[in-house]
């Protein structure tokens, strides 16, 4: 028994010196390595944390970029007035996030039109003239005030007495309509030659290089050859698209982009871009005298509906002579208005101005009441027969635009109201109107000093002379012959997005 008891003493003893032995071994080779044995449990504690640290931060990061993304996309569709006014559609963020599907996309419904464009019969005869039978323009503008010669100016130096005489629709009319002689606005001869054999036109309009022309899709063959693609553009936008798209010369010197015929406005009539592209917009008529039909889409947007097909829907299928699309939000004009300052469009005080002298000439807000569905219009697609009395609706239309605010939604349904239900349209519901084109975003935002104007003073104090246009809204600072101080404008209810 003792000898079975002392071999297992000796063996435990042999395991201590063995483990002694190996612990002086590292404490000697901790020594030699001088402090790399103390400080690496430090660098490694170091390491893990900074690890972590960039990690959540990039985390914390990202989730601020997602918030503020969805936060942009709510407040696009919020009806609180505050929150959708931080909306801006043309941002490079809510493009973004409009290709992720974080955006609700807008309302559409099938348009009823017909199968098949080739089938479409076009009317041998054009709708016939009534209440005007004959229509001319003023060429020459009168331009001597207290004995002084201005410059003259594209839309005319209308005064008050004319532009309350061109309201009172007669037989024979004379009227200003833009195209004042050596007003700006010059097409070339090649491109004057080149639209004369045009019945037929798409227009679209591209100015100081916001957008590049977008090719139509689903145009039929027969409409190919049928209708003008005509995009109008100033040397600012030509040179642009120049640049970024491939632009085709003809055996003319006209110059294409696709299936668009790029027409050249020489010398734009007015400091305001957006003020210029109402030219081509309204006074599509006068720009291709010899159309019979147009249709005008905004530059901005892809025509994916066959033209002869619009054409058939709008005007020919009930003998319409003018067709518009109803606002989405909005019907009565001093609601639109106020989504205008809301959404900074032009400076506030100068739309409060041109509402009143609307209010103090009788101008209601909407009421079911009236004759119209609505007084505002969406006026990116305009569908139009070339009568007498639907230039003259143009030719007026302009020329509040020419005299006031450049926002053309405000003027449509005043131009309406004062032709006395003698001007007949049709507007049709807002998602069809989203059914014909796909919108694409504009090339860079759109921002000029005048929009940013809260007050009448900043124009006073503006030496630059920067703020207040030279040839466009003169109708806003020639003293007008009633008393606006004495008019108090509708309240609005704010039920919608600010648009």
């Amino acid at each position: 028994m003792d000898s079975n008891f002392l071999p297992s003493i000796s063996l435990r003893a042999s395991r201590r010196a063995d483990r002694n032995h190996l612990q002086s071994r590292d404490g000697k080779e901790g020594l030699a390595s001088g402090k790399s044995y103390q400080d690496s449990p430090l660098k490694i504690i170091w390491k893990r944390g900074f690890i972590r640290l960039v990690l959540v931060g990039g985390i914390i990061w990202g989730l601020l970029i997602l918030t503020a993304l969805l936060f942009h996309a709510w407040s696009c569709q919020s009806s609180i007035a505050f929150f959708s006014a931080l909306c801006n559609k043309s941002s490079v963020i809510y493009g973004a996030i409009q290709s992720l599907g974080l955006v609700t996309p807008p309302h559409r419904c099938s348009i009823p039109i017909a199968d098949d464009p080739n089938k479409i019969v076009i009317p041998q005869k054009r709708s016939p003239e009534k209440f005007v039978q004959s229509l001319s323009y003023f060429m020459e503008d009168f331009t001597e005030t207290n004995g002084s010669q201005s410059p003259p100016l594209f839309g005319g130096h209308i005064t008050w007495q004319q532009r309350d005489e061109s309201f009172k629709v007669k037989p024979t009319m004379k009227v200003h309509c833009g195209f004042i002689r050596n007003g700006g606005a010059e097409m070339a001869q090649k491109d004057v030659k080149f639209v004369k054999k045009c019945k037929f036109v798409v227009a679209s309009g591209i100015f100081d290089g916001y957008d590049t022309p977008h090719q139509p899709s689903n145009i039929s063959a027969r409409s190919q050859k049928l209708f003008c693609f005509l995009m109008v553009v100033d040397e600012v936008s030509l040179e642009f698209i120049r640049k970024n798209v491939t632009v085709r010369e003809d055996n003319d010197g006209g110059e294409w982009v696709g299936i668009w015929r790029l027409i050249l406005l020489k010398h734009p009539p007015y400091d305001e871009p957006r003020r210029n592209g109402k030219v081509p917009k309204i006074l599509t008529h006068r720009l291709f005298p010899q159309a019979q039909y147009s249709i005008w889409i905004d530059g901005k947007m892809e025509l994916i509906v066959d033209p002869l097909l619009l054409l058939e829907r709008y005007l020919w299928r009930e003998k319409n002579t003018f067709a518009i699309a109803q606002h989405k939000h909005h019907r009565n004009v001093y609601e639109e208005a106020d989504a205008n300052k809301r959404r900074k469009r032009y400076a506030r005080p100068l739309i409060d101005l041109h509402m009143k002298i609307y209010r103090y000439e009788g101008m209601e807000p909407w009421n079911p009441k009236k004759t119209t569905p609505s007084d505002i219009p969406e006026g990116a697609v305009i569908i139009r027969e070339h009568t007498a009395l639907s230039n003259l609706f143009s030719c007026l239309w302009f020329n509040e635009v020419h005299l006031f605010t450049p926002r053309d939604q405000l003027s449509f349904g005043y131009v309406v109201y004062r032709l006395g239900g003698l001007f007949k349209f049709f507007m049709f519901p807002n998602c069809e109107y989203n059914s014909i084109f796909i919108l694409h975003n504009h090339t860079r935002e759109h921002s000029s000093k005048v929009e940013w104007v809260k007050s009448l003073d900043e124009f006073k104090k503006d030496k630059t002379g920067g703020l207040k246009e030279s040839r466009g809204g003169l109708g806003l600072w020639t003293p007008y012959p009633g008393d606006l101080d004495s008019v108090v404008l509708p309240s609005v209810k704010r039920t919608s997005k600010a648009g």
